[in-house]
C-alpha cells in the first residue's frame, strides 16, 4: 500500500468517524472525572471509549475530506501524509499535557485518544516519509508532465 491507498483509506475512516460523533447513540455522556471543556455541544465518548465533542468531529471530518480529495495525487497522498504525521504527533504530545489536554478547552484529546493519536502519526509518517517506490517515482513523473501538458494549452 502507498501514500494514495492511505490518504484514501484514512480518509474514509476519518469522514465514517467524524459522522459516528454526531449520532447520539455512538456518544455515551462523559462520568466524573473527565476535564471540563468550553464546547460541551456533543461532548462524550465516542464507543465509550474516544472523547469527542462537536469541533473534535469537525477535525475529523476535515481530514477525512482532505485525504478522500488528494488520494489521486501521490505528491498530495504524500503531503496530506506528512501533514497528518505532525498534526497528530503534536495532538499526541498535546494530550499527555494536563493543560493542554482539551486544545486549550475546545477539543477534547486526553485519555484514549492519545495512543490514537500517536498510532495514527507513525502510520502516517510512514507513508508520508519512506523512501518512494520505483511505481510512485513513476506516478509523480507521469503527475509532473501531466502538469506541464495541462499548463501549455
Amino acid at each position: 500500500m502507498g501514500a494514495r491507498n492511505f490518504a484514501l483509506i484514512s480518509g474514509i475512516l476519518y469522514i465514517i468517524v467524524g459522522l459516528s460523533g454526531f449520532i447520539p447513540g455512538m456518544v455515551a455522556t462523559p462520568g466524573p472525572g473527565g476535564p471540563d471543556v468550553a464546547v460541551g455541544a456533543g461532548y462524550g465518548y465516542l464507543l465509550s471509549t474516544f472523547p469527542v465533542n462537536i469541533l473534535h468531529n469537525l477535525v475529523h471530518l476535515a481530514v477525512g475530506i482532505w485525504g478522500v480529495s488528494v488520494f489521486r495525487s501521490y505528491v498530495q497522498s504524500r503531503n496530506y501524509s506528512r501533514g497528518l504525521a505532525i498534526f497528530y504527533g503534536v495532538l499526541a504530545i498535546m494530550g499527555l499535557l494536563p493543560v493542554l489536554n482539551t486544545t486549550f478547552g475546545l477539543i477534547p484529546i486526553f485519555g484514549n485518544d492519545v495512543w490514537l493519536h500517536a498510532l495514527t502519526a507513525l502510520i502516517a509518517a510512514y507513508f508520508g516519509f519512506k523512501t518512494p517506490t520505483n511505481r510512485e517515482l513513476r506516478e509523480h513523473e507521469r503527475e509532473l508532465v501531466g502538469g506541464r501538458a495541462r499548463n501549455r494549452f
